[in-house]
């Protein structure tokens, strides 16, 4: 539809053609003008769809732009807050930094905790060997990758500690799969490699009051004192339900009560991760025994010398 402006009076006539004559001042059709209307820009026009979709895409390139500026700035604080968490979880493993949370600090706390008695790390591979210029602490921030490989591909971590009273005991870092999502944990083994010093546990999604009972301290004390070995072979730590299930088993735990399929998962975990330090740990009791087994010889020895030199004072 066209729009026709009478120059005389100004009416507007719309049609397809001007009329004959302005019905306001009479004017012939030749004082009609035609109104041409401009036509506007998509730049100009939000209702068109091209404005539409230009304007979205350019909200989300900036959008997405922020976000990643942001995340940018606050990954080296996010990674270091990882470290953080990580180091407490060994110390508390071996019952220290416990005081963390009352901390004026506490990353500087936890920072000191671990130099005091985090001595040593190193890695170990499937044949029981250190690996060489290996960094324990940077597999254990992605331990999930090696436990994805093959068994004889694996590269674990180890770290070792000494208590105020210089008793030295070796904490093993462990992952698994609980019911919702990934379950980690750490094992303190006391230095004869059998025996369970102190567990600590954790998860990203077990249901509260459940499965997420394996990272309270009634389901990780009852690890003290355990053995993952029977009779001179690793059995792991077995996690039984059924209160007081695991009474009299040094080799095994309950289960936590409502939460069997995590509970599962954490003796799932424990015999899959101790498999990967088997041929390590066998190593380390061999050399131990085989230490012992030279003390045991000497001290005949050593008895028979003092009795030698007192019969010749005599």
């Amino acid at each position: 539809m066209k729009k026709f402006k009478c120059s005389v009076c100004g009416y507007i006539y719309e049609g397809d053609a001007a009329p004959a004559t302005c019905p306001v001042c009479g004017a012939p059709a030749s004082e009609f003008i035609e109104e041409k209307t401009a036509k506007k820009s998509w730049l100009h026009d939000k209702n068109n769809n091209i404005y539409i979709i230009a304007y979205s895409t350019v909200m989300v390139v900036i959008v997405a732009a922020v976000l990643a500026f942001a995340s940018l700035g606050l990954q080296s604080k996010q990674n270091a807050n990882i470290v953080v968490e990580k180091k407490s979880a060994i110390l508390m493993s071996i019952g220290q930094g416990t005081e963390a949370d009352k901390a004026p600090n506490k990353t500087a706390y936890i920072d000191e905790e671990y130099a005091k008695y985090i001595t040593d790390s190193y890695v170990v591979n499937a044949s029981g060997d250190k690996v060489e210029n290996a960094d324990a602490f940077s597999l254990l921030i992605d331990l999930k990758a090696q436990y994805d490989k093959p068994e004889a591909e694996r590269e674990l971590p180890v770290f070792v500690s000494k208590s105020d009273d210089g008793v030295v005991r070796y904490i093993l870092p462990v992952w698994g799969a609980g019911l919702w999502g990934p379950i980690w944990g750490y094992v303190a083994l006391e230095s004869d490699w059998d025996t369970i010093y102190g567990v600590v546990f954790d998860h990203k999604s077990e249901t509260p009051g459940l499965g997420a009972e394996i990272a309270t301290p009634a389901f990780e004390d009852q690890f003290k004192g355990k053995e993952i070995f029977k009779e001179g072979e690793m059995v792991s730590i077995a996690v039984l339900k059924g209160a007081g299930a695991s009474a009299g088993n040094n080799n095994a735990v309950d289960a936590v009560s409502g939460g069997t399929i995590t509970s599962r998962g954490v003796q799932t975990m424990l015999k899959t991760c101790f498999s990967g330090y088997a041929a390590y740990i066998e190593k380390q009791r061999a050399e131990m025994n085989a230490s012992q087994v030279a003390v045991a010889a000497e001290e005949p020895l050593a008895a028979e010398n003092i009795n030698v030199n007192e019969e010749s004072n005599e």
